[in-house]
């Protein structure tokens, strides 16, 4: 019997680049919207439809050269990824539909661009196309008949160039995603150490290790020590280094890895905590984006540390009241083990600083609620200690067309994150996305340092842009791009 989990990481669509369409392969084109000025009378008809142009709309046309119309409205480049992504859902559809009906099932498509469009809108249209059809289903039937390619026609000089750098953005999202998605009966720490350490495996410079729990005894780890302790599936640190020849730069990655959250004896509300199997995704676009920085070449060191943890309920689990001893002697008052991404980052955060001595630090986690309250389900947030380094996620996010919004490490809510019987409080209460910053803030040192809380985005209920129900991969782009920029 065929294993029911699709592989991880997936296989993405190829995207070609060509001048010409081959004789049979059914053909999409790209509208755009009318002017104002023009109106309905600025389109006319193709095959018996009079297309919208509006940007995602796709039309199918039951006779002639073309097949689908996509509109990409005002013909902005953000709307190209729009186009792009119901497109690639439409003509799957399609083929779906044609196998159902007894025909031969296509696997290829062409896309006709405008003459205008140029390597920004190859780009944007690409990223729609490779992420806008993803799809993660554990199933044990056969796999249906899906496309394995899209062929872009264009004359831009630059298109093809533009598509190696967009693969690789695209596939660490994509990637991410099926982290973030593979259910937790099977991703346990280790098998995310495990999966890390294979598709390391072959890139150049790029080393994975996977510390176990003896070793995080041993070293103090007890943070991640504390909230692991309930589950029978062990923690794990799991270490990307990505060391290029004549890099000066070093940047340290963190990301929560927590593989399943009950909330541990704070534990969460049903109704929801079957989504928990993504809690894991700030690890996940850690992962993610180191592979990826690794394969693209970034002339930048790079270290990922992933602290993987499966918060459970047992007569072993960590109870607020406690007091935990972080890796460097710092204490830490526990006071809902639902607060449990801040206690392995600690760990994480503080051995890697000390350990690798980098020039800034970034931190991915699914962290708080609030930041869902505070921003949406589309926009992350941004703590930073530097003007520069919030800048600089910001800008990246904005390139990868991913949202951020700096958010304020209030000095007057410092002190509510220092402890009478330990060190700090974990919980204090108060505005619930500034004080985990703010408690995050107090095993960083003087290095510089970003918090991105992505609670909000790393999840999907429905489909937006090239976004699809379930994770995400929120942060893998923007985190590829950011290192990127120090290139």
């Amino acid at each position: 019997m065929r294993n029911p989990l699709p592989p991880v990481p997936g296989k993405l669509l190829e995207l070609e680049v060509s001048d010409d369409l081959r004789r049979g392969t059914p053909l999409a084109t790209l509208i755009a919207a009318p002017s104002e000025e023009d109106g309905d009378a600025g389109l006319a008809e193709i095959g018996g439809v009079r297309p919208t142009g509006k940007a995602g709309d796709v039309q199918t046309v039951p006779a002639g050269r073309v097949r689908w119309l996509a509109g990409v409205g005002d013909g902005e480049p953000k709307q190209y990824r729009k186009a792009g992504a119901a497109l690639v859902r439409a003509v799957s559809s399609a083929l779906e539909e044609d196998v159902k009906a007894g025909q031969k099932a296509f696997r290829a498509f062409a896309v006709e661009l405008p003459e205008d469009a140029g390597a920004e809108h190859v780009e944007e249209l690409a990223f729609g196309l490779l992420l806008g059809g993803y799809r993660f289903t554990v199933t044990a039937e056969e796999p249906k008949p899906s496309l394995r390619t899209v062929r872009l026609i264009t004359r831009h000089k630059d298109a093809t160039d533009a598509l190696d750098r967009v693969r690789e953005l695209a596939a660490a999202a994509a990637f991410a995603r099926d982290l973030a998605n593979t259910p937790s009966n099977v991703k346990t720490p280790a098998w995310l150490a495990d999966t890390a350490a294979r598709v390391a495996g072959g890139i150049p410079n790029l080393t994975v290790t996977a510390r176990d729990e003896k070793w995080l005894a041993e070293q103090g780890f007890g943070g991640v020590l504390a909230v692991g302790g309930g589950s029978a599936a062990p923690p794990r640190l799991i270490e990307l280094e990505y060391r290029p020849r004549g890099a000066t730069t070093h940047l340290l990655l963190v990301g929560k890895g927590i593989t399943f959250d009950t909330g541990g004896l704070s534990i969460k509300p049903a109704d929801g905590m079957h989504l928990m199997r993504t809690d894991m995704a700030g690890g996940a676009v850690i992962i993610a984006a180191v592979r990826a920085i690794a394969a693209l070449r970034l002339p930048v060191k790079v270290t990922g540390l992933v602290p993987a943890a499966e918060n459970h309920v047992s007569g072993s689990s960590y109870r607020p009241g406690d007091i935990v001893r972080h890796y460097g002697g710092k204490t830490t008052e526990v006071g809902n083990t639902d607060a449990e991404g801040r206690m392995v980052l600690a760990d994480a955060l503080v051995y890697g600083i000390k350990k690798h001595k980098p020039d800034a630090v970034i931190d991915a986690a699914t962290l708080t609620g609030a930041m869902k309250v505070s921003l949406g389900v589309r926009t992350g947030g941004v703590f930073a200690t530097e003007d520069a380094l919030a800048e600089r996620v910001t800008k990246a996010g904005e390139r990868v067309g991913e949202a951020w919004w700096r958010m304020p490490l209030l000095e007057d809510l410092a002190e509510t994150v220092q402890g009478s019987l330990g060190d700090v409080r974990q919980a204090p209460g108060g505005p619930g996305g500034i004080v985990a910053a703010l408690f995050l803030r107090e095993f960083v040192g003087d290095v510089p340092w970003a918090h991105l809380d992505i609670a909000g985005p790393a999840r999907a209920d429905k489909s937006y842009a090239d976004v699809v129900p379930g994770a995400t991969g929120f942060a893998a782009r923007t985190l590829v791009e950011l290192v990127a920029s120090y290139a």
